[in-house]
């Protein structure tokens, strides 16, 4: 049986893109894999009445089930009304990796689908996302593409090092697939480890010279940045003054992102952050409370966590803000 986004409440990211680059700004994917996870992205954006992309990898997909995703998905819509503004939502796939999990989720209520044919060849790319695209179009679902790979692990992805974009490929690709956004590699990286630096160093910036020369060859179309969680420090060492052990976690500055959300990137993913600021409260939790067993009594204080982290995204990062 197949379900229409639509009658779960759901958008496509056709126009809250279009909206997004005439603002300057850029939507907000924050990957769930549970009940808080949704409840604190949903709160977030609609305290900072900013529209949001829910984002489901396959592995979370696999993790959740399907028809539990759909329902909580539908769940999502009707929790923002209830908390009185109605925000755009969309629910998006992230990193699908063959037609088949594409298609699936395209008939069991999605909005919007990503096809990563990034470590195939660039012709077998073309051909794998532009059988995506013929397909999800028929439901008015939108796709998202991918030229060149991020290093990092998430999930199902993994790449020991980064193959940037090359400029010189954007237009033929968008051209022959169809694609409605397009992500690009141009520095950020899966994970809560996207840099090796020595004590004393920079993070390396992001190439905004092959950024530039995208838009430039792709004037008006969407660009999506994968990999861009910051990996807040005061997470990171809250995680490791409570018994975890996180050592060498980098991410990408902030002040980079929001000046990426400025150009033609009207996407950016975030799900290292979600998971850092949620491990760290709950381990917080159980270290101040170590004979506590109430999964209410640790998930709560990290659901409001995870409130406050997006809400900073909309408001200073992302610029999502009142946008919706």
């Amino acid at each position: 049986m197949s379900y229409s986004y639509k009658d779960l409440g759901l958008v496509n990211t056709r126009e809250m893109f279009k909206e997004a680059m005439e603002g300057k700004y850029a939507i907000p994917a924050y990957n769930f894999n549970n009940l808080e996870q949704i409840q604190a992205i949903i709160t977030a954006c609609v305290k900072t009445k900013s529209p949001v992309i829910l984002q489901v990898s396959k592995g979370a997909r696999e993790y959740a089930n399907a028809t539990i995703l759909r329902h909580m998905a539908m769940g999502a819509v009707e929790f923002a009304e209830e908390l009185g503004y109605k925000v755009p939502i969309a629910l998006h796939l992230d990193h699908g990796d063959t037609f088949e999990v594409c298609k699936s989720c395209v008939d069991s209520g999605f909005s919007s689908v990503m096809i990563d044919g990034s470590h195939h060849s660039f012709e077998e790319n073309i051909e794998l996302t532009k059988k995506v695209v013929e397909y999800a179009h028929k439901y008015d679902v939108t796709v998202e593409g991918e030229l060149g790979v991020l290093a990092g692990i998430e999930d199902d992805v993994v790449a020991e090092k980064s193959n940037y974009t090359n400029p010189d490929e954007v237009e033929e690709f968008v051209q022959k697939t169809g694609v409605d956004s397009l992500a690009i590699s141009i520095g950020t990286s899966h994970g809560a480890y996207k840099f090796k630096i020595k004590e004393g160093e920079e993070i390396p910036p992001l190439r905004f010279d092959i950024l530039e020369e995208c838009e430039r060859r792709l004037p008006g179309f969407p660009i999506v940045l994968h990999g861009a969680s910051s990996v807040m420090p005061k997470y990171v060492d809250a995680i490791n003054k409570y018994g975890g052990k996180l050592d060498g976690a980098v991410g990408i500055p902030e002040e980079q992102l929001r000046k990426a959300a400025a150009s033609a990137v009207c996407k950016i993913n975030i799900d290292s952050d979600g998971r850092l600021a949620f491990t760290a409260k709950v381990r917080e939790t159980l270290w101040n409370k170590p004979d506590e067993f109430d999964p209410r009594k640790y998930l709560g204080p990290a659901r409001s966590e995870l409130v406050e982290l997006y809400k900073h995204k909309c408001e200073k990062v992302l610029g999502s803000a009142g946008r919706a």
